[in-house]
């Protein structure tokens, strides 16, 4: 398959959140009909025969190092295989780290999976490392795998929920949403939260909106405008729509408790010029309790 075809790539490393995104995934690439790619990075390159090491015992270090990122490659390509024995499955070992090898994987994949936690490679994905540094700089939409209360107990019911917030990159997210929602099966729950307290810099200026049923009659209308359009494309998917004074980031993690996905940019309107991940989307990929799917705004060619 050419590497400009559409695929899932999931990143293993072994624990019980990378096997939680491997099923995920494998059942993803299946509804979509499309190649899943699984990568483990072996992440040799810092070491070095001249490290200390004899060379008989780094050439044994970097055997056994590639030996269990070989296990962990077969076990998440049989179980892979268990979730759709007729997938098409490739997988890769670069000598990389996983994040830079993860955001390079991204540039040919249609859709990117990581774990909720992990080990070795992948330890710190709870506090936003690896989860967070990838969805902020990867090329495609990146998928955190999570489950119910921190546990790998991921989710297959529920509706699909997606953030609205009026920038471009929500309007992307929107369309993600309502495609997944689609195939699945599974209603669609369209969030659009607002509050009448705004941050007008980066210092933190806070600015007090007044009128606020004015405010609300505005956010009503633009949540209604940005699904417009939407039921006509998608006449099977059923939608609700809420509209919240509060913040976005407490609204989506309270939904999360009960979605199966939830679906947001990875920046939107409230974002301070520069920041490569939102505070909303920050606190869904380190505390959401369903898979959470991040939007990047798509990259100019």
């Amino acid at each position: 398959m050419s590497t400009t075809e559409p695929r899932i790539t999931v990143g293993v490393d072994g624990s019980a959140g990378s096997t939680a995104a491997v099923a995920w995934a494998a059942k993803i690439a299946s509804l979509r009909h499309l190649e899943l790619r699984i990568v483990h990075g072996l992440q040799l390159t810092g070491l070095y025969y001249g490290g200390g090491l004899p060379g008989a015992s780094a050439e044994a270090l970097f055997d056994a190092i590639r030996a269990d990122g070989e296990r962990v490659v077969a076990d998440a390509r049989s179980l892979a295989a268990s979730v759709d024995k007729d997938l098409v499955i490739g997988s890769e070992l670069p000598n990389e780290p996983p994040v830079p090898m993860l955001i390079d994987e991204s540039r040919h994949a249609r859709l990117l999976v990581v774990g909720r936690t992990g080990t070795g490679g992948f330890t710190g994905m709870l506090v936003g490392g690896t989860a967070a540094t990838v969805a902020s700089h990867a090329h495609c939409p990146v998928a955190i795998v999570r489950g119910r209360h921190d546990s790998t107990a991921v989710p297959d019911s529920g509706p699909v929920v997606v953030g609205i917030d009026g920038s471009p990159n929500s309007e992307q997210a929107l369309a993600i949403a309502f495609e997944e929602a689609s195939l699945r099966g599974a209603p669609l729950v369209a969030v659009h939260a607002w509050n009448d307290i705004t941050y007008e810099d980066t210092r933190g200026t806070a600015r007090i909106l007044t009128q606020p049923e004015t405010l609300e009659e505005g956010e009503q209308r633009l949540l209604v405008e940005r699904l417009a359009g939407w039921q006509e494309k998608y006449p099977d998917v059923e939608i609700s729509r809420k509209l919240v004074r509060d913040r976005p980031r407490h609204v989506l993690l309270k939904e999360s408790e009960t979605a199966q996905l939830v679906v947001v940019g990875s920046h939107g309107r409230g974002g301070f010029t520069g920041m490569l991940l939102g505070s909303t989307s920050q606190a869904l990929v380190q505390h959401a309790q369903c898979p959470v799917l991040v939007v990047r705004p798509e990259r100019k060619k």
